[in-house]
């Protein structure tokens, strides 16, 4: 067999809908003999029915043999891993040979075998007669068994090669993985349906085409004939609304069932309709993938991840790179989705090579193209879920584009056609592109966007609906710039919304590394840890991305006035009848009433219930709208949205009891500059008496450290470091500038800048050490190699608790942003479990994330505060803290502070490559900071935003410490 043929398959039957059917099946899923052959010339007389296997492996089906012992995973992003030099393939092709025992039921005639995806080309026998082939991976195929079926016994032997000339065609930024991945099935239905439903002011408009008749009994619908158009009154469905109406097609030999949803996608001047109304997509790509089963994704699995989008305020998927398995496609209709349907087309390797040789304008390609994108269509036609047929993914332009479109448009003009790959926007009925900046995306919703060269072209494109297929790349920590990306997306109407990239992380399970990405296998070609870019990790676990985008796309938002809260509704098809609204007040974190709201169900202002006094301390307002009652997607009380105000803020007395560092009875007044240290209770340095129980000295005895003391607190005199802290030995806090980078700093270019600056690697230098009413240490922090340098003075002042004041100047020419501006210190890893802190949480923030996260008291064991990103890196920031409680000390902000606390160091976690890596060691690694680098999706996108950059400038921080 030629594997470097450009035909998409032989003997295969015309591509139709998938449906329920009364019509008898056979599931051929579950176990069968497998072998594998490093090449692809293995004789085939493995195909015959008598053929001896028993020495055969077994392997389950559907799978990917690679993740069953059989050869190895492989990961790049945009790189082929063979030679690029279509159509050929290399010699070394693993090649899967699978054979499958049944029994045929009696009085069975007829039937087809339908694959629902095998990567990437399959060659089918059944009871030795070769039935066909076929490429196209993540589309179906059916054969016409019917000839060579047999009474009983029946063998059937598939033969599947990892490399082919379509897997040109395929390059789609994930695990190579080869196999039946997804249902066989020999099945005795033979129909196709194409049901048309659209709607318009209240009514809707029904039709269909096939053979038999329609019923929707609902709707009194009775022996609707083909061809026939009937218009009554219904319920439409939308993502919000996903009503469905239950409907019987019988047809010849078989009653077909299937659900109908009444929906008509439109666009009128640039703006995107769905039902009449303007459309807003809040949406989330996805690949299918399970960390043991690849992409062959269980149905359980397909079912949570919709119900995890629909509780994080996900209305839209975009099927990238290829269509799902069609039970997804079910799922999002029954629950709720809008879903861009794309093509199992990518060619995205050819672009390093200026897209010579690229499929997509190659004539030869062209019946494999056409073929993919009519499988798609007729296979998914009769979803009211897919409002769009994408063409497929960054796969450049050519004449097979245009092929592709005008096939699908002729035989599907109800849904809008989109690829991104082009952005003259030739095929497309809407513009789309990929990480465009805020300000090229502000530009685009005001109309102002850079003209094409064609006029044509450009007034055309400038009358398209625009979105973002791909944005706000969703790798390690991030992604940054959400809501500024949102508030542009619901200011000008042009814009449809777009789709985060992506939903999860594929990190395929391994014992070593925990979740394995590129390059953990041996690959010699590999794009490393790109395919960790995901909302929720490979478990399904939310990420704090997922967390944030959640609040970014709520569709409820409140606007707090004196003694009233406005209550907006940002829903596109319903009011807020379904909601219940409810109305807390806490102080410090504790809550002290709590009342329910009388919203209208079209949104608008509700009077604010009288609150009573109570303790002293931050009052806040917190006002959640839960769902009232259970809904398919999530229980009664799930929280949908959420809005905070300040109520009032206290402001405690001034201190002015400084008693700490107090002279000894024979220093000059206005203190002096020391190289000894102090002591509780010891005599002064000439054995006079000290005031207040604090006194100087030099030593403390053979091998003793000089020290400063106030009250249980101290100090190393020759480095005014602090050593121990109301009887805990610590070490710190001193200024720190670096954080082990994300892997968005590595993309922008920061964490090497950081690197070569010195950041990592700074050198503190005492200048001066004063004690007087305060003690103050004068340093100088820079790197090795370098002029620059950060001045950085601690003033201590004690009055019972320890008070820091921290300047902070920098020195010479400082261009870049610095990853952190804080202080670090260590501390007896036994000495702190569980850490409770008033502020913003539970989860961590940065400057432009963290969105999610609200004010309030929280508590978390020290592990709980680390996000366990599969590749290690800065984690675990809470932002704008007011106090937190460590073991037997608070810390205190004036105003606030950014709290980190590891069992591992920055530099440890940066050198980490995988969660193991990482051992917490005997120490605690506490930050306290002023102030963050912002995070950003330079990954796959903008940099941070310039109001997120932290620059070098003089500054002050300012800790509290008191005994817990």
């Amino acid at each position: 067999m030629d594997l470097e043929t450009f035909s998409p398959g032989s003997g295969r039957l015309e591509p139709r809908a998938a449906f329920r059917t009364d019509a008898p099946s056979l599931d051929l899923n579950g176990t069968w003999r497998f072998r594998l052959s490093p090449t692809a010339n293995v004789p085939e007389d493995f195909a015959g029915p008598d053929y001896d296997d028993s020495g055969w492996d077994d392997l389950p089906v559907p799978s990917h043999w690679v993740l069953h012992g059989h050869g190895a995973p492989a990961y790049t992003n945009v790189v082929y891993p063979i030679p690029v030099d279509p159509p050929r393939v290399p010699d070394e092709n693993p090649t899967g040979d699978y054979r499958r025992a049944f029994d045929l039921p009696e009085g069975w005639t007829g039937g087809r075998l339908r694959f629902e995806g095998a990567e990437s080309f399959a060659r089918v026998w059944l009871n030795g007669h070769e039935l066909g082939f076929s490429t196209g991976s993540r589309l179906p195929v059916e054969y016409d068994a019917g000839p060579y079926l047999r009474p009983g016994r029946n063998v059937l032997a598939v033969r599947v090669h990892q490399w082919s000339a379509a897997t040109y065609l395929e390059d789609q930024d994930m695990w190579w993985l080869p196999g039946i991945f997804r249902d066989v099935t020999l099945t005795r239905s033979a129909a196709d349906v194409f049901v048309r439903a659209s709607y318009q002011d209240g009514r809707g408009t029904l039709s269909f085409d096939g053979p038999g008749t329609l019923s929707v009994p609902e709707l009194g619908v009775e022996g609707l004939e083909p061809g026939a158009e009937i218009t009554l009154d219904v319920r439409p469905w939308t993502a919000e609304t996903p009503h469905l109406y239950d409907a019987v097609v019988t047809c010849p030999g078989e009653t077909v069932r299937l659900r109908v949803g009444f929906r008509t996608i439109s666009i009128v001047d640039s703006v995107l309709l769905a039902n009449g109304r303007p459309l807003l997509l809040k949406g989330v790509n996805r690949h299918e993938f399970h960390p043991e089963h690849g992409r062959a994704v269980p149905y359980e699995t397909m079912r949570e991840d919709v119900l995890l989008m629909k509780r994080h305020n996900v209305n839209a998927v975009r099927t990238s790179h290829y269509p799902p398995h069609p039970d997804f496609l079910d799922l999002c209709d029954e629950l709720g989705l809008w879903v861009i349907d794309e093509c199992d087309l990518e060619t995205h390797g050819f672009g390093g090579f200026g897209w010579r040789g690229n499929p997509t304008d190659d004539p030869r390609y062209e019946d494999a193209l056409l073929d993919r994108m009519r499988r798609m269509v007729e296979r998914d036609k009769n979803h009211p879920s897919v409002i769009m047929w994408s063409l497929g993914n960054e796969a450049g332009v050519g004449r097979n584009l245009a092929v592709m479109a005008d096939w699908t448009r002729e035989r599907d003009p109800s849904r809008p056609l989109h690829y991104e790959g082009d952005w003259s926007c030739a095929h497309t009925d809407v513009y789309s592109r990929m990480y465009a900046s805020h300000a090229e995306v502000e530009a685009i919703g005001r109309r102002e966007e850079d003209p094409l060269d064609d006029p044509e072209l450009d007034a055309r494109r400038r009358q398209m609906p625009f979105l973002q297929c791909e944005y706000a790349h969703a790798m390690g920590n991030g992604p940054g710039g959400l809501a500024e990306y949102q508030e542009l997306f619901e200011r000008y109407p042009r814009l449809a919304g777009g789709f985060i990239w992506e939903w999860i992380d594929h990190g395929l399970t391994h014992p070593e590394h925990g979740y394995a990405y590129g390059g953990d296998y041996g690959e010699l070609v590999h794009d490393g840890n790109f395919v960790i870019d995901g909302l929720v990790f490979p478990d399904r676990t939310p990420s704090p991305g997922l967390i944030d985008l959640k609040k970014v796309f709520e569709p409820v938002t409140f606007e707090f006035g004196d003694g009233v809260v406005r209550v907006v509704n940002g829903h596109g098809f319903t009011d807020l009848s379904h909601l219940r609204f409810v109305a807390t007040v806490q102080v410090e974190g504790e809550t002290v009433a709590e009342h329910r709201l009388d919203v209208p169900a079209q949104g608008g202002e509700c009077k604010l219930p009288g609150f009573p006094d109570g303790p002293g301390g931050e009052r806040w307002l917190t006002v959640r709208a839960e769902l009232a009652a259970d809904e398919p997607w999530a229980p009664a009380g799930h929280e949908v949205a959420w809005g905070q105000a300040l109520l009032t803020l206290h402001d405690p007395a001034p201190n002015d009891l400084l008693t700490a560092f107090t002279r000894t009875a024979t220093e000059p007044a206005g203190g002096e500059v020391i190289d000894a240290g102090v002591v509780a209770g010891g005599e002064s340095r000439d054995g006079g008496e000290s005031r207040d129980g604090v006194g100087l000295r030099y030593g403390g005895g053979a091998g003793a450290r000089d020290e400063l003391i106030a009250g249980d607190s101290a100090f190393d005199a020759v480095t005014g470091r602090l050593v121990r802290l109301f009887g805990t030995e610590v070490e710190g806090p001193r200024l720190d500038l670096w954080r082990a980078p994300t892997d968005n700093d590595r993309a922008d270019g920061l964490a090497d800048k950081w690197h070569r600056l010195g950041l990592d690697r700074l050198t503190h230098r005492v200048d001066e050490i004063t004690a007087g009413e305060e003690l103050v240490v004068r340093t100088r922090v820079a790197p090795a190699a370098t002029n620059l340098g950060m001045l950085a003075t601690y003033r201590w002042t004690f009055d019972g608790g320890l008070r820091l004041v921290l300047d902070i100047e920098p020195e010479g020419d400082w261009r870049d942003p610095v990853a952190r501006i804080g202080v670090t210190m260590t501390l007896p890893g036994a000495a702190v479990d569980r850490v409770t802190w008033f502020g913003p949480g539970p989860g961590e923030a940065y400057p432009d994330t963290g969105m999610a996260a609200r004010v309030g008291r929280w508590s978390a064991t020290v592990e709980e505060l680390q996000t366990p990103y599969v590749r290690p890196q800065e984690n675990g920031h809470r932002a704008d803290v007011r106090w937190a409680e460590l073991g037997g000390f608070r810390v205190s902000g004036e105003p606030t502070f950014g709290l980190t606390a590891r069992r591992w160091s920055a530099a440890e976690l940066a050198a980490a490559r995988h969660r193991p890596d990482l051992v917490a060691g005997d120490r605690l690694h506490l930050h306290l900071d002023l102030a963050h680098q912002g995070i950003g999706t330079a990954t796959c996108g903008p940099r941070p935003l310039p109001a997120y950059d932290l620059l070098a400038r003089r500054t002050t921080l300012r800790l509290r410490f008191d005994r817990a």
